[in-house]
């Protein structure tokens, strides 16, 4: 059965890669909105998750205002989706066009210094068009991925995102360490993007977001502290109303690596927290935007600490 589930979802992505890469663009984004809208009024397992991570994120909005945000949530989360089977066509000039940064300083200071900078991101808006924007304007991102399952769709997954300029690092299932590689990119003078608010090794340090505990990922810490390179956290959202729609990169303030007098772990577990505590500051001002439709909140998991995923849910590696 999980063999057949596998090459479901790969049936499924490879069609939709194909057909909505081939529509006219308005009526693949109106299509894409109207799934999210189905998924929405079904109350489908992914929405009923968005809506319990989003509760922590506005506590005080009333169910109907909770319902309308997971709306736009889902709405959001689909453009993504739409985003990525297209932006293979995308042409540079839209794709550098089409995003807008506050304090973009933050991270071109040091790189034109010849520092290398490590940038901590929530899973919102469009970090696939960050990535390639990135790219094109400040040199090769370096990043990791997800597997997936079945290995022809992670595959799929690392050469789209080589295509728009990114070298990928799986996350496990490798000989190669990744922790070697990252840093070595980054002490080059290089960018290092990591995907930072999801920790998937069950290792991650447990930090206060939204008022509860999760656990998030040490990698980005980690990293900084074993390069000295500048550690940034960045939030997405998207502007603008689809087909015509952009992405806003904001920039956070860097992160002040504590004094040596501290433990190692220690100063990861303080980083770690200021990286949640930054992500706190840009999802509140755009909830719509962060596209967390999995258990992520320690109440929220299972017994055995698994953070299950259901197999009619799309995933982003």
């Amino acid at each position: 059965m999980k063999r057949l589930a596998d090459r479901a979802r790969l049936l499924i992505y490879s069609a939709g890669w194909s057909a909505v890469h081939a529509m006219p663009e308005r009526m693949a984004y109106a299509l894409f909105r109207s799934l999210a809208d189905l998924a929405w009024l079904r109350r489908s397992r992914p929405t009923r998750r968005l809506e319990r991570n989003l509760a922590r994120v506005v506590p005080d909005a009333t169910a109907d205002e909770l319902r309308a945000l997971s709306r736009a949530g889902l709405r959001s989360y689909m453009r993504y989706w739409c985003d990525a089977f297209r932006i293979d066509g995308w042409t540079q000039q839209r794709l550098s066009e089409r995003v807008r940064t506050r304090r973009l300083d933050r991270i071109t200071e040091p790189l034109q210094e010849g520092r290398g900078v490590i940038v901590a991101l929530p899973h919102m808006a469009n970090w696939d068009h960050a990535g390639a924007w990135a790219c094109m304007n400040l040199g090769q991102v370096a990043s990791v991925a997800e597997r997936l399952k079945p290995e022809e769709l992670f595959e799929r997954f690392l050469a789209y995102r080589e295509r728009l300029g990114m070298k990928i690092w799986p996350v496990g299932g490798q000989d190669v360490n990744v922790m070697t590689e990252l840093a070595a990119h980054v002490q080059r003078g290089g960018l290092v993007c990591l995907p930072a608010e999801r920790d998937l090794s069950r290792r991650g340090i447990t930090v206060t977001f939204f008022g509860e505990q999760t656990r998030m990922p040490a990698g980005p810490a980690m990293l900084a502290l074993r390069t000295g390179a500048t550690l940034v956290p960045m939030t997405l959202s998207y502007e603008g109303r689809e087909p015509d729609h952009g992405i806003v990169l904001t920039f956070h303030d860097p992160i002040e690596i504590p004094a040596e007098r501290t433990s190692s772990p220690g100063r990861i577990a303080t980083m770690t927290q200021q990286v949640a505590s930054a992500f706190e500051v840009g999802i509140s001002q755009h909830p719509e935007d962060w596209h967390m439709t999995q258990r992520l909140f320690l109440s929220d998991l299972d017994t055995s600490g698994r953070r299950g995923r259901p197999s009619d849910e799309l995933v982003a590696p």
